[in-house]
């Protein structure tokens, strides 16, 4: 019996779950010659909090740049 195990950083949808269930089963009774019902298939998502790479944290990789603040102090160049 096939055992599928599938992380994905982030979230998906339910139809985007069932889309990816139905493509790996169809994929391994293809290839492999297994049996759909015995095909088991788990997906997990993984918070971006709780997933980082290259040193820091997929959340903040991914965080859109604040664009830097104006200020009022400052002198402006003649």
């Amino acid at each position: 019996m096939p055992f599928v195990s599938i992380r994905i950083s982030g979230s998906a949808t339910r139809d985007q779950k069932a889309g990816i269930v139905a493509d790996v089963t169809r994929s391994l009774v293809d290839r492999l010659g297994k049996n759909p019902a015995a095909v088991q298939i788990v997906i997990e998502e993984v918070s971006t909090e709780n997933y980082g790479a290259g040193g820091q944290l997929i959340a903040d990789r991914d965080a859109p740049v604040a664009a830097p603040r104006e200020d009022a102090h400052a002198v402006p160049p003649r």
